[in-house]
């Protein structure tokens, strides 16, 4: 299977690395491309950014890199529709993750995976109706996010 994933910041790297490994371990043919960082480019695939390049924190810094802000954002949109992944696999990263949920899933076929889910339970609650329409699956790495998840979705 072909597998897109894409982080933005260093424990992402590190979760989706290991998540990397462990297809690997159950699909021997995977092929990985991404947006991460070493931990995963040292599992192979191909990086297509590194995440230093893509994520901007705090609010003057994002004003000042908007313009590259968007242009990784369309760069990321364009790549995973031409390379026609079997899955997208979204790791935490909201702000990006969220934009790119939604294309996605208005403009092709290819299921949206959010792994380690935006922690809604502690701000910005409602992502969640963005998530329940743009994303296939949710996968929490916290206990408590699958009870809290699950009540807001039914809502």
């Amino acid at each position: 299977m072909k597998y897109y994933l894409i982080v933005g910041e260093a424990s992402g790297d590190l979760h989706a690395s290991n998540l990397m490994k462990a297809l690997k371990n159950v699909d021997p043919d995977a092929q990985f491309r991404f947006f991460g960082g070493d931990l995963m480019t040292a599992v192979g695939g191909t990086r297509v950014k590194h995440y230093k390049e893509t994520a901007y924190m705090g609010f003057v810094p994002v004003l000042l890199n908007l313009r590259t802000i968007f242009s990784n954002m369309s760069m990321c949109k364009k790549d995973i529709v031409n390379w026609n992944p079997d899955v997208l696999i979204l790791v935490d990263y909201p702000g990006f993750n969220l934009e790119i949920a939604e294309y996605i899933h208005k403009n092709t076929d290819i299921p949206v995976y959010y792994y380690i889910s935006p922690k809604i339970w502690a701000w910005k609650e409602h992502r969640i109706k963005n998530i329940k329409r743009d994303v296939d699956k949710l996968f929490s790495i916290l206990p408590f996010e699958v009870e809290f998840s699950a009540n807001m979705i039914m809502r």
